[in-house]
């Protein structure tokens, strides 16, 4: 019960997270914004790791890094995708992916078991997922074979993600953590450093790129941004907390329903109204943790 508790509180702190880094996107370049929640994120798992502890071990700083490289996939693929569009099929898609996946991992592969209770809240967290994850409001429009491509790419990434930080020991506390952060702002601060040279190559100012999009927002930008890292590596330690002490199957099925963390505080701040079907979804999501809490 615990770690679903703590799996379903993760999912509506990364939502937050992904809230705050979209406000930042409004007024900086995406890719920025992410470097930037990366290194934020980074310093806070530094601070934080001593006080949980760990054993420096080869194979546990090996999973953490490989975890940094399928989130900073995931992330890129992501943005790509809803890019591409439509946002309305997409999102969703990358959201069931990413539940089944280390569903199906942990199932098969590391032979999880459930009683018959879990398995139909496993079925309730996919069809919340769905729901939630929907954009409503946009045309039907069929989505092109890259488009699902990469979805279903992200997905597969986030589900990487959650496969590989599970193979690591209790006994190695924030350290694979603290690797994947590492990675991941080394691969997204690196594509910013690209851009600024390209930037000065074409005669304009190195810093370019770091601009907001609009004029005065500089520090709302950047606190944003910073605010989305932090925030993001609460929800990574929450994450991790609720692995070591459940199950995957269950852990990953209850983490894809971030987008209600997003949904919830874009209806509470920005005075979003929240779709019927995203209602539904929501509903369905607690039904789901109640039941996997208890499975």
């Amino acid at each position: 019960m615990f770690s679903a508790v703590i799996a379903l509180v993760g999912a509506l702190v990364y939502g937050s997270a992904d809230f705050l880094g979209g406000l930042a996107a409004r007024r900086l370049k995406a890719v920025v914004v992410t470097a930037t929640a990366a290194g934020s994120g980074l310093l806070l798992l530094l601070i934080a790791a001593p006080f949980f502890g760990g054993t420096w071990n080869r194979e546990d700083v090996i999973w953490g890094a490989l975890s940094g490289i399928a989130g900073a996939a995931a992330i890129g693929l992501l943005y790509a995708c809803l890019a591409i569009g439509p946002m309305s099929i997409l999102s969703p898609l990358t959201a069931v992916v990413a539940a089944i996946a280390p569903m199906m991992w942990g199932l098969l592969v590391d032979g999880e078991s459930l009683a018959s209770v879990g398995y139909v809240g496993l079925a309730l967290a996919v069809v919340a997922v769905v729901l939630v994850g929907f954009v409503p409001g946009q045309k039907t429009v069929r989505p092109s074979a890259l488009g699902v491509a990469m979805a279903t790419g992200s997905g597969l990434s986030i589900g990487a993600f959650l496969i590989l930080i599970n193979q690591t020991a209790d006994s190695s506390g924030l350290i694979p953590l603290v690797m994947n952060r590492a990675v991941n702002a080394a691969i997204t601060g690196s594509i910013v450093g690209v851009l600024m040279l390209v930037a000065l190559r074409r005669g304009q100012s190195p810093t370019a790129p770091l601009r907001p999009h609009r004029a005065g927002t500089v520090r709302r930008a950047w606190l944003l941004a910073i605010a989305c890292g932090v925030t993001d590596a609460v929800a990574n330690v929450l994450l991790l907390v609720a692995l070591r002490d459940g199950q995957l199957s269950i852990v990953s099925a209850l983490t894809a329903l971030y987008p209600a963390g997003t949904i919830l505080l874009a209806a509470l701040v920005l005075r979003e109204r929240i779709a019927l079907v995203q209602g539904l979804g929501l509903a369905l999501a607690v039904a789901a943790g109640a039941l996997l809490a208890i499975a």
